[in-house]
């Protein structure tokens, strides 16, 4: 039965969603992973171009590399290819009084912070979408795009009107990473009873890894707002790992081979088995152990991946290990956080407004919770530590009320996903991502991308030499630090210090202060991790990525976002969404495989190895100190 299905399959899948375009109504491509939803999205646009030519056809996508791949499959003038946020600013740009006045309610209702803002400045400037943000001038950046654009299709009629009119066909990959207010835009502003745009969706819901997508359609689906069609074949990964995606899934599609000869995860006309190992010690084998066991070369980083959840061990290999500590273990927040409980606990009358310095005494926080340590007081004896002395003297004497907001945390730092669709939440690290993007669309020869990205402008031979000597400035750090190296870009017009950043130095000082001294090398070592060019990754950054062998390490790392436990549990007293959460998480880990599969558990408990077992098969679940 599974075979005839699997053969009318890829026949049936562009029928099905042939027969919802003719009859104008909404679809989404549900498909796991490997089983190729970028060609379903591609034979789709053929299929509109080739039907409808005079008809204009938009595609959006995640990002500009995605953009960029369907372009090159399909070219044609009716076709409008692009990022989520430059599609949206096509729609609004000409508008420009209607964006001004959206622009000053989100302000006034603080959906768009800005300091010291003045309506009449943006009286007689054009509203411009760069690569920064200074609204006093009428600049926004990817932050405002998304937030505008909503608030205009909410408010203005004519524009969801002209859009309809415009666009016909809207199709958009990738759609479970989509941001919510993308989504209303598409399924509630664009749809109407006269005349509505079709929109097509394609992704799949397993695969909703990060917060801020939308996951999944159920709402739009139960009220018949969009038709779901499945897709299940799977191309990429051997039987062995398709068996254990099937297991791990929870929205019901059951994924099958492919029957195509030239699928990746066909030998010979018979789709490859696969290895999928679970391995597991009950003393605190370290992770080079295990990798030995492995026995695979792990010089190739294309070939071969070492995912984990946590950055800490990864940022002492790759280098960045100083950006980590301020991030994750800073002193201040630390301390901050025990004076907090220590006040709640003894119902301590204090004066928010009084220095930190005079909170801590006043608090009688002088010492630790179980009495005098080697008979200093807590702050003394904390003081002996040069990090923490450096830190204390630069917050003593500000009000306890804002040292008490100081809040930060590694995932503002390693924020990949949220730097891709313009959106990070610390405007800091995002400046240094512009710079040195920058720097390496310029090495790369991409210079009409680099052109697009940058201020700074060619009208001459001599400013082609400036530019060249500018960038081997910034490629070779020589010792600067990341402020130094921030001027400079400054300074050169390469990347322009914008109002984000200025807004974030005033309210983030603290952090400003502890973060610009750092060697500006070690922020290009993250850029180059978490840009892939390291043979480890997170497993939040390989999606849409496959590999011919990954090592996935299971280790929480006391990350109470996830619970890795709760895998191979029946039975488990986490959170429902830190369940699914972690599903999803390991689904997208396991199917990255296209050949072999590690999965390395330290230290177990019983009921997960029993649990291993039912997902990997008692054969495949081995002991590492067995082993040995």
């Amino acid at each position: 039965m599974d075979q005839e299905i699997l053969i009318n399959e890829s026949d049936t899948i562009l029928t099905q969603i042939i027969s919802r375009i003719e009859n104008n109504k909404n679809f989404l491509l549900s498909g796991g992973a490997g089983s190729g939803k970028t060609y379903s999205l591609v034979q789709v646009l053929q299929y509109i171009v080739k039907e409808y030519p005079k008809k204009q056809i938009a595609c959006i996508t995640f990002t500009n590399a995605a953009a960029d791949e369907i372009l090159s499959r399909v070219k044609v003038n009716n076709l409008y290819v692009s990022t989520i946020h430059e599609f949206l600013w096509l729609q609004i740009q000409r508008f420009q009084n209607e964006m001004k006045q959206s622009i000053i309610e989100l302000i006034q209702n603080s959906k768009i912070k800005v300091q010291n803002f003045d309506e009449n400045l943006l009286l007689g400037k054009t509203i411009q979408y760069k690569e920064y943000t200074q609204i006093a001038n009428g600049i926004i950046s990817h932050d405002e795009v998304i937030l505008i654009a909503n608030h205009m299709f909410n408010k203005y009629p004519k524009l969801k009107q002209i859009v309809i009119d415009r666009y016909p066909y809207i199709l958009v990959d990738e759609y479970q990473d989509t941001d919510q207010l993308v989504i209303e835009i598409l399924l509630n502003s664009l749809q109407s009873e006269n005349k509505k745009s079709v929109i097509g969706l394609f992704g799949d819901e397993m695969q909703a890894i990060y917060d801020k997508g939308i996951g999944n359609l159920d709402k739009y689906i139960d009220s018949s707002v969009v038709d779901k069609i499945e897709k299940r074949e799977n191309r990429r990964n051997p039987q062995v790992i398709i068996d254990i995606g099937n297991k791990i899934r929870t929205d019901g599609l059951v994924q099958i081979p492919s029957t195509d000869q030239d699928a990746p995860n066909m030998l010979e006309g018979i789709v490859k088995k696969g290895n999928a190992l679970f391995l597991y010690s009950k003393e605190n084998i370290n992770i080079k152990e295990s990798k030995f066991f492995v026995g695979w070369d792990f010089q190739d980083p294309w070939q071969t991946k070492e995912l984990r959840l946590t950055h800490n061990l990864i940022a002492q290999e790759a280098g960045f290990e100083g950006l980590m500590s301020i991030y994750d273990k800073d002193p201040i927040v630390k301390f901050v956080q025990g004076l907090q409980a220590h006040i709640k606990k003894q119902n301590k009358e204090i004066n928010e407004q009084d220095s930190f310095e005079k909170v801590i005494y006043s608090a009688d926080w002088r010492y630790l919770k179980k009495g005098k340590h080697n008979g200093e007081t807590y702050l003394e004896d904390r003081l002996k530590d040069e990090v923490f002395l450096k830190c204390y003297n630069q917050v003593k004497n500000l009000p306890y009320c804002k040292v008490k907001k100081i809040k930060f945390n590694k995932d503002d730092l390693l924020d990949d996903i949220n730097r891709k669709r313009g959106s990070m939440n610390d405007q800091l690290i995002k400046h240094l991502f512009k710079i040195q993007e920058l720097v390496s669309l310029y090495d790369e020869k991409r210079y009409n991308e680099f052109l697009r990205k940058t201020e700074f402008r060619i009208v001459s031979v001599k400013d082609k030499q400036r530019l060249k000597e500018n960038i081997e400035q910034l490629r070779g750090y020589n010792g600067l630090s990341i402020s130094e190296v921030i001027d400079k870009a400054d300074d050169m017009g390469l990347c322009r210090k914008d109002d984000h950043f200025y807004h974030f130095i005033k309210e983030k000082e603290y952090l400003y202060e502890r973060v610009k001294d750092v060697p500006y090398s070690e922020f290009v070592n993250l850029y180059n991790y978490l840009e892939g060019y390291l043979p480890f990754s997170t497993q939040h950054k390989i999606k849409g990525r496959e590999f011919e062998n990954v090592l996935v390490i299971l280790d929480n790392g006391k990350w109470n976002n996830y619970n890795f436990e709760s895998l191979f549990l029946e039975n488990t007293k986490s959170n429902t969404k830190v369940i699914e959460r972690s599903k999803k998480l390991f689904y997208v880990c396991c199917t990255r495989a296209m050949e072999n599969l590690i999965i390395y558990y330290p230290d177990p408990k019983e009921e997960v190895i029993e649990g291993a077992k039912k997902i990997f098969g008692a054969e495949n679940c081995i002991n590492l100190e067995v082993e040995q």
